[in-house]
């Protein structure tokens, strides 16, 4: 048996994982806005921030690619993650209004005659595996106040995933929800919607 992850793999997932914690981190500490005043954003808290960044974004977002690379494999495809090194610029350079486009990298798969149903399927599993992640979190956010560690860290880990999972079930190629939506229109809704309403709930719109 060969080896489940190259070198090349590795070093692209690290690189991705630690360029998303960083916009992460500057999204949450306000974007350009907190990098010019640090005393209201709370710079001196960065470490702190990033680490929070790196746990919640590095398993939603890790677990998230490893989903599609398993799934792919379980259906007999080659399957290997590479970063997108344009995508992690943008996402570093969209953190700084608040908003994140995160795409650092995708899984690539290879394989013949893939059909229309593994192709939504492996695609699924990235977004449902955020869902897990999310609940995994969530505890957390309802047992700590928010203004400690493990609370902070429920409440971005929560938030964070839920918005990873919107993010990526969005009808749009490149992203999961395209693949998804052709596959199956309402098994897409089935996933699409419920994130979508929780999101507006989180954020004060509903």
């Amino acid at each position: 048996m060969g080896r489940p992850f190259s070198h090349l793999e590795v070093r692209d997932i690290i690189i991705a994982w630690v360029g998303l914690g960083l916009a992460f981190t500057i999204a949450l500490l306000g974007g350009a806005f907190g990098i010019q005043n640090p005393a209201s954003a709370g710079l001196g808290a960065a470490p702190l921030v990033f680490i929070i960044a790196l746990v919640t974004v590095g398993s939603g977002f890790v677990l998230h690619e490893l989903s599609h690379k398993f799934t792919a494999q379980g259906y007999g495809y080659w399957a290997e993650f590479r970063m997108w090194p344009f995508g992690l610029v943008l996402a570093l350079a969209t953190s700084l209004i608040g908003f994140i486009f995160a795409a650092p990298g995708a899984t690539y798969i290879s394989g013949t005659n893939i059909s229309a149903s593994e192709n939504g399927k492996i695609s699924l599993a990235g977004p449902l595996t955020n869902v897990g992640v999310a609940l995994a979190f969530l505890p957390f956010a309802l047992y700590f106040p928010s203004d400690t560690f493990f609370g902070e860290l429920g409440l971005i880990g929560t938030q964070i995933n839920i918005f990873l999972g919107l993010f990526n079930m969005l009808p749009v190629m490149p992203l999961d929800g395209a693949k998804v939506f052709h596959w199956s229109k309402i098994r897409w809704a089935g996933v699409f919607v419920p994130l979508l309403v929780v999101f507006l709930f989180w954020i004060g719109l509903f």
